[in-house]
């Protein structure tokens, strides 16, 4: 059976072109990509874009619960770093590099609008709600819903940084060291020290399964 234009525009599919694109930047490192956009490649461009917009959203959701800033912040940040291409500095990791930009913008955007004294702390401590997601190695075995409504209560027992280092660490995949970036840390070991307390704390408020 044929479908109309209109039936076929409701498909989710990949572009076969972005099938290529994927291809020819899959293997390279974050510099080698980095440096190919900053030279103008086109591709490269499309391949940060695609790659990165869907985690970029997910990630700024969790500073902002409007969509529509988030993704208003996220398309400025690609027309801003096409329009500087040719100028922009060194970057060894890319989704640590837009994922600092994404939550600096936010958070600056969200600060213009509002007077409260020691609005950062109180912002960050009010937001940043972890869910439970199959991604995070430690739910990972946990199928019984009774169980994760338990691993979700003791992942709001966690503070905002807690929640926010485990996050990086397990569902993005960052290093200590790119972590410790993003969150603003002189050094990584406070980043290694935040994920091992986080994860002790998980161990205290999760009661083992009976069988």
């Amino acid at each position: 059976m044929n479908n109309s234009p209109k039936e076929q525009s409701n498909c989710t599919f990949i572009p076969v072109k972005h099938l290529e694109t994927i291809k020819v930047f899959e293997k390279k490192s974050d510099c080698d990509i980095w440096n190919a956009f900053n030279k103008g490649d086109e591709m490269a461009f499309n391949y940060l874009y695609r790659t990165y917009v869907h985690k970029l959203f997910q990630f700024g959701s969790q500073y902002s619960r409007d969509s529509s800033l988030v993704k208003d912040i996220i398309q400025n940040l690609f027309i801003y770093l096409r329009k500087k291409r040719g100028s922009l500095g060194e970057v060894t990791n890319i989704k640590g590099y837009l994922f600092k930009s994404i939550q600096r913008e936010i958070i600056r955007n969200i600060k213009s609008n509002t007077s409260f004294e020691g609005f950062e702390e109180n912002f960050r401590e009010s937001h940043f709600q972890l869910e439970v997601s199959p991604e995070v190695s430690f739910i990972k075995n946990e199928s019984e819903d009774e169980r994760k409504i338990q691993v979700q209560q003791a992942l709001n027992q966690l503070t905002t940084k807690q929640r926010k280092a485990i996050l990086l660490f397990y569902e993005e995949e960052l290093s200590y060291k790119e972590i410790a970036e993003i969150m603003n840390f002189s050094e990584v070991k406070t980043a290694r020290k935040l994920i091992y307390r986080a994860l002790s704390s998980l161990k205290e408020f999760i009661k083992p399964t009976s069988y």
